[in-house]
């Protein structure tokens, strides 16, 4: 294996540390695990393949084209063949398009469907590849790329598949005519270089297990044939079910077991109870796990607690309430339980819901529950549509005045947008992130949305200017986090002028 250091052309630089020990290792295992099975249970298949390629034209069945990999090194891809071997197909152009003549019939057929692919599974096998990380691009034009985006998203292992792949999946039919090498430099190769920057900066197991989901899924006609929004692809169903549950539910497990054994300390001070260790932690789980379901129902488990807005707490007291109505009804209709009298089931209840609602806000929320009641008229509002760009500082001001009385009838938030896949689906200064800044232009479609606030904080002059463009481009009334505060200050200062 060749490294390209010795070019000159790439810096050293370690993998990329976003992915924690641990973490690298557990992905480098399924990597190992989903390869070795794939290539055993896919050997009969490889075979058939073979044999139409090689009945179709003269040559041989694997191509192997240089790439950059991890830690600046050479290697070599392996694909089905799907072009003539003949000279051309090897001088030609790096990248393919539309109706390349190059592209053996059969060949077409196995582009189309991504099964050329598949004998990538050994370069995973060996290392030199992992089944999600950004694609490999062909050596020559990997030296093209800028240094520091480079250096960026050689660090990590590329992939089978990756966001950009499944996002630019019909790339071939994008590029056209005489001039597609310029297209793809132009406004396809940045774009997927931005993703790839993405997926390194914040790429863990679950995400990469959410990735290949929606590589597999977009096989489907019906699925192929819709845009994947890409707040969607980074935070996927399966990543957002462990975030938005599974994690949660371990905590209330605890609280609710904590809870069994503290009323259970204090009922004993009164009288005998025989509740044992099996049959309170089955209580713990069982009030974990209704809860867990309620708030899926009401929707509480995509909320950021640490930037929940005070009316949050409404649908936690809710959600609580009705958890100790269905223990109650459990427990004496249709599991009865004699040993544990009816004010111990509900006296648990009640300590957990507490627990429950205490480690979410941390009290944060409490002092201004009284406010927040006072000044509530109507949540609801018919006014303009609002897209709020960014997450931080900038947002949470754009969104606390805009639910002041004085804007509340006249603007409605319809949502957030971010580039943070980890924040896709949550919600924030009660808000919820809708999608990414390539989903701009669509949701503003989709919402009817009247004006956009940009809210970006502490990122780059160029990302903040490319996010702008895509802002203007939708032809809506754009305004700037920077100009509202600046017009509230000048408000404040005139309101504290003598009259």
């Amino acid at each position: 294996m060749t490294s390209l250091e010795s070019d000159g052309v790439f810096t050293t630089e370690k993998e990329n540390s976003s992915f924690s020990g641990m973490g690298r290792v557990a992905k480098r295992l399924f990597d190992i695990i989903a390869s070795a099975l794939g290539l055993i249970l896919l050997a009969p298949f490889f075979m058939v393949l073979a044999i139409f390629i090689k009945r179709e034209s003269p040559g041989p069945i694997f191509y192997g084209g240089a790439r950059a990999g991890t830690s600046k090194k050479l290697f070599y891809i392996w694909k089905f063949r799907t072009m003539y071997e003949v000279p051309e197909s090897h001088a030609g152009p790096k990248v393919t398009a539309k109706n390349d003549r190059r592209i053996t019939p059969f060949g077409h057929w196995l582009r189309d469907t991504k099964i050329n692919e598949l004998p990538q599974l050994w370069n995973v096998l060996i290392g030199e590849m992992s089944m999600v990380g950004p694609r490999p691009e062909d050596y020559e034009i990997a030296l093209e790329w800028p240094a520091e985006a480079r250096n960026e998203i050689l660090s990590v292992r590329p992939g089978i598949t990756s966001p950009a792949s499944i996002l630019y999946r019909d790339e071939e039919t994008m590029l056209s005519g005489s001039d597609f090498m310029t297209t793809y430099y132009q406004f396809i190769l940045p774009n997927k270089m931005r993703l790839d920057r993405i997926y390194v900066r914040h790429h863990n197991l679950l995400g990469d297990i959410d990735i290949i989901f929606w590589t597999l899924a977009v096989l489907l006609p019906r699925i192929a044939a819709t845009r994947i929004l890409e707040g969607n692809l980074f935070g996927g169903p399966i990543s957002r079910f462990v975030r938005f549950n599974i994690s949660w539910f371990g905590l209330d497990f605890l609280i609710a077991f904590l809870s069994v054994g503290f009323v259970g300390v204090l009922w004993r001070t009164t009288g005998p109870i025989n509740l044992g260790l099996p049959r309170a932690l089955w209580f713990a789980v069982e009030t974990a796990l209704i809860f867990g379901i309620i708030n899926i129902l009401l929707g509480l488990n995509s909320v950021v607690w640490s930037r929940a807005v005070p009316e949050d707490i409404f649908g936690i007291i809710i959600s609580s309430a009705i958890v100790i109505i269905l223990i109650g009804i459990l427990h004496y209709f249709i599991v009865p339980i004699s040993e544990l009298p009816g004010p111990m089931l509900l006296f648990i209840g009640i300590v957990s819901a507490m627990g429950f609602i205490v480690a979410r806000y941390r009290w944060r929320l409490l002092a201004d529950f009284s406010a927040f009641w006072v000044s509530r008229r109507n949540t609801l509002s018919s006014g303009e549509r609002v897209l709020v760009v960014g997450t931080g500082e900038g947002s949470e001001f754009a969104c606390w005045i805009l639910r002041r009385d004085i804007f509340r009838h006249a603007f409605a938030i319809i949502g957030i947008v971010d580039d943070d896949p980890l924040k896709q689906g949550m919600r924030y200064d009660g808000a919820w992130v809708v999608g990414t800044s390539a989903d701009i232009s669509q949701l503003v479609k989709k919402h009817d949305v009247g004006m956009i606030i940009m809210a970006m904080t502490n990122v780059p002059i160029e990302e903040r200017r490319r996010v702008t463009e895509l802002c203007v481009n939708t032809n809506v009334r754009l305004v700037l986090i920077s100009d509202m505060m600046s017009a509230v200050q000048h408000w404040l200062k005139r309101s504290d002028q003598p009259a």
